[in-house]
């Protein structure tokens, strides 16, 4: 039997977080692997390959709806097939340059390729081989969820793994769900030339931002094409030759839409089947995602967990990472750290991106009771006006008495990138007298920050740009 101080169950961006910072701290560890390739799935089939494709979309998009007077552009030659090679490839080199390389130089850490499997509460069994450790951290990820819909399995669908390498692309796609993943794919598609349908559970595109910014968001999805059904109840599925219909309840409707492919974006669940979590004392949700508390510890005090295999707030790649790393210390060291999620931003990489971090009004008018808030429009921002992208929107929170920023929500171009900013404010707890007091450049989008600022006590149409 292999004894370590840490195994790491999974490999992606939480496992791998944890097995750096376990080998700085020359812990003997092992990092046991199975299912997705190393790199789990940010670089082999969620971030890296989507946000590629993305950027496709993009340059096709705006090679025609540019808006700059006396530019015509004409896009000679589409491939869809060349598109999602160069993508694959991608993946491949940064799988390679990232992970299988970093792994090679971690001294203390062996990678092992197989299924865990608890058989005691300080062993698993891989391989046919017994492994005992210490301190364990369950990082197993999660794969896209299955919805109860009659039929569904019979038809035939793809989940975002299969969409990112399809050998040849679909005339028609029904997506079914909203969110990040839903958006993404369906936006991506749409501007390859694909007859899109979204059909969303709830009343909201994607209920944790602002309904200002994803209203206008669904709006901007509208006009290049995108059909968006909300309150859908999806009955069922069924194959009609090489067409699949989908038949959902709208209201009192009764309807149906027909696509060569029905995409699943309608969320995900974590890997805890076959793991042995019972025999090692570790306690799941009724979504069978592993409970954890704030410093990443399940019910058994020598087992931690991180990434979309938890309970957590937040499923997101960098919250894994930090999750990763925090977890393998407190461990290997008996601290308890932990992550502030309200100041972790998410980002929506569609186009316009959505953006935000910290409260929306609604969160805040159920944490504080009370809410001052102001919406501005990127009509008011110059570098937008500059760029003929006016369609986005800033909405930022502050406390009525203290003017602390407890929020910022953004739909912009480059969202993801302004972001950061507004983390750094929420993080430390700024006024909006230090962002009215700042310096930004000028022309730029980040300038809509300031902007947002000063429209809680100015009248920002009659400002001059250099105020």
């Amino acid at each position: 039997m292999q004894k370590f101080d840490l195994i790491i169950i999974g490999g992606g961006a939480g496992a791998f977080a944890a097995a750096i910072r376990a080998n700085e701290l020359k812990a003997k560890t092992a990092l046991v692997n199975a299912g997705l390739p190393l790199g789990g799935t940010c670089v082999n089939v969620g971030c890296v390959p989507s946000k590629t494709l993305l950027y496709a979309g993009e340059i096709l998009h705006h090679s025609k709806h540019h808006g700059v007077a006396g530019v015509e552009l004409e896009v000679k030659n589409f491939d869809f097939q060349k598109v999602v090679q160069d993508e694959l490839s991608l993946v491949e080199k940064l799988r390679q340059e990232k992970y299988e390389k970093v792994l090679k130089n971690l001294e203390y850490v062996t990678a092992i390729e197989g299924k865990a499997k608890f058989i005691s509460q300080n062993e698993v069994e891989v391989n046919g081989e017994k492994l005992s450790a210490e301190k364990f951290i369950i990082a197993a990820g999660s794969t896209a969820s299955v919805p109860p819909i009659e039929g569904i399995r019979e038809a035939g669908f793809i989940t975002h793994i299969e969409a990112l390498k399809m050998p040849k692309q679909p005339k028609e796609l029904v997506v079914i769900g909203a969110g990040p993943l839903g958006l993404e794919f369906a936006q991506m598609f749409a501007r390859f030339g694909t007859k899109v349908t979204i059909l969303q559970r709830g009343d909201s595109i994607f209920p944790h931002s602002e309904k200002a910014l994803t209203d206008r968001l669904a709006e901007i999805l509208a006009k290049e094409g995108i059909t968006i059904k909300t309150n859908v109840e999806v009955k069922s599925a069924r194959k009609e030759s090489d067409k699949r219909i989908v038949s959902y309840q709208i209201g009192e409707a009764q309807e149906e839409v027909s696509a060569d492919e029905i995409l699943l974006a309608a969320g995900k669940t974590p890997n805890t089947q076959g793991l042995g979590l019972d025999i090692a004392g570790i306690e799941i949700d009724k979504r069978q995602a592993v409970a954890v508390n704030q410093n990443f510890q399940t019910s058994n005090k020598n087992i931690f967990a991180v990434g979309d295999v938890t309970n957590g707030p937040l499923r997101l790649e960098p919250t894994a990472g930090r999750e990763g790393t925090l977890a393998a210390e407190n461990a290997l060291k008996d601290t308890t750290l932990s992550i502030d999620y309200n100041a972790v931003p998410y980002t929506i990489f569609t186009d316009p991106q959505l953006a935000g971090v910290g409260f929306t009004e609604d969160e805040q008018m159920k944490q504080v009771g009370v809410c001052a808030c102001r919406t501005v429009s990127f009509e008011n921002v110059p570098k937008a006006i500059i760029m003929r992208r006016t369609e986005g929107l800033i909405k930022m929170a502050i406390h009525p008495q203290t003017k602390q920023i407890l929020g910022v929500h953004i739909l912009a171009p480059n969202a993801g990138e302004l972001i950061a900013e507004a983390m750094m404010l929420v993080k430390n707890e700024n006024t909006i007298d230090d962002v009215v007091n700042s310096l930004p450049m000028f022309p730029t989008l980040s300038e809509a920050i300031k902007i947002a600022a000063l429209s809680f006590t100015k009248d920002i149409s009659k400002l001059s740009c250099c105020v």
